[in-house]
């Protein structure tokens, strides 16, 4: 049997191969009303068509733990309890499918309120409706020159956010989900909190490493504290911002000596896998785009700490990741966006590789495309 295709376990759940695929945004949601952020037809099918083409585990896509914490108006939304049952259907589709079934929460600060195409979207914007508004972030920093400047959390603002990640994931817990997977990537609210380029808070909050890391710290405490420790927990990083090294006030960025230090106090809090990713904090970044360009990054990751981890980023054939898991670069590789468009891959890389097909039973009779 091929690497790629053997069972990986972790926490207690066990994934039938190390396939798995990423969270990516669908931004089909509806923006407003009672429906606003609830799964619907496009995401049963999604996914569910996904775990029956046979990766080992679906991270369903950056869902928000409030209103104000979207990407987009029309992200998904784990922020009251009447969604449980939206998002127990996903999790039931997704496991019925034979992959473990995760989901992504998530708060975008300074980078919320935009439209699918990443243009900030502001209350009074006639063009979509009006349907943006203000974000929040660490400081008052804007992502852009396009965007609003956002309003910088106060501390009773952090205290209900951080509320509001935990509310969210016990709803993914009771809705059946295997695991949960905390975004701090892609410069999201919680990548914000911890690069010093985005987050230039005096207080508890900001300052140095401990300091800036203190938002994720007390999230995570509070998770395991409140909802125990039975489920395993992911957290999603960006290892690289892809700063140029020329100006030497980005070049203050977390660094990856800085990672190997945040892999053992992730551990130590109970979190026990790293999805490594790499960008997304400021526009403009020169990102040298190639296939498997961002696995390095995972690697250190890796090598640095005590924690399993995914690589991700142009991984388009068999070869390729399986040449990944066997030189320990990673013990999971995600693939994601061939498989939007090919929902079945993982038939006919196992194909390709020589092992047998993870067919479901009702397609038997198929033939996988090789």
């Amino acid at each position: 049997m091929s690497r790629l295709f053997e069972p990986f376990e972790f926490h207690g759940v066990t994934a039938r191969n190390r396939m798995w695929m990423p969270p990516m945004c669908q931004f089909t949601a509806s923006s407003e009303g009672s429906s606003a952020g609830w799964p619907n037809d496009w995401h049963e099918i999604h996914y569910g068509a996904r775990a029956a083409g046979g990766v080992g585990a679906v991270i369903v896509e950056a869902t928000a733990v409030c209103p104000e914490g979207r990407i987009s108006p029309f992200c998904l939304m784990l922020d009251r309890d009447e969604k449980i049952p939206g998002f127990a259907r996903l999790a039931t589709l997704i496991k019925e499918g034979g992959a473990l079934a995760g989901i992504q929460i998530s708060h975008a600060g300074r980078k919320a309120s935009s439209s699918p195409s990443g243009t900030p979207l502001v209350p009074a914007d006639d063009e979509m409706g009006g349907i943006g508004w203000h974000p929040v972030a660490p400081s008052p920093i804007p992502f852009s020159p396009r965007h609003e400047v956002p309003r910088e959390l106060d501390l009773p603002g952090i205290k209900t956010i951080q509320n509001q990640f935990v509310q969210a994931a016990r709803r993914a817990l009771e809705a059946g989900f295997d695991f949960v997977e905390l975004h701090g990537a892609h410069g999201y609210l919680m990548h914000e909190f911890l690069s010093p380029i985005t987050n230039h808070r005096i207080d508890e909050y900001g300052g140095d490493l401990e300091g800036r890391f203190r938002f994720w710290k007390e999230i995570i405490v509070m998770i395991r504290a409140e909802l125990g420790s039975s489920f395993p927990l992911l957290v999603r990083i960006s290892a690289t911002s892809w700063l140029p090294e020329s100006n030497l006030e980005l070049r203050r960025d977390v660094t990856l000596d800085d990672w190997g230090k945040l892999a053992h106090e992730l551990s130590r809090l109970g979190v026990d896998f790293i999805d490594v990713s790499t960008g997304g904090l400021v526009p403009g970044a020169q990102i040298p785009v190639a296939p498997g360009y961002q696995v390095p990054y995972a690697q250190e990751i890796q090598n640095r700490g005590p924690l399993p981890v995914s690589a991700v980023g142009l991984i388009t054939e068999p070869a390729q990741a399986e040449q990944i898991l066997v030189t320990g670069a990673a013990s999971v590789v995600e693939v994601g966006r061939p498989l939007l468009t090919d929902p079945s891959l993982p038939l006919a890389w196992a194909a390709r590789l020589g092992d047998e097909p993870p067919v479901p039973e009702p397609y038997t009779r198929g033939t996988p495309r090789t």
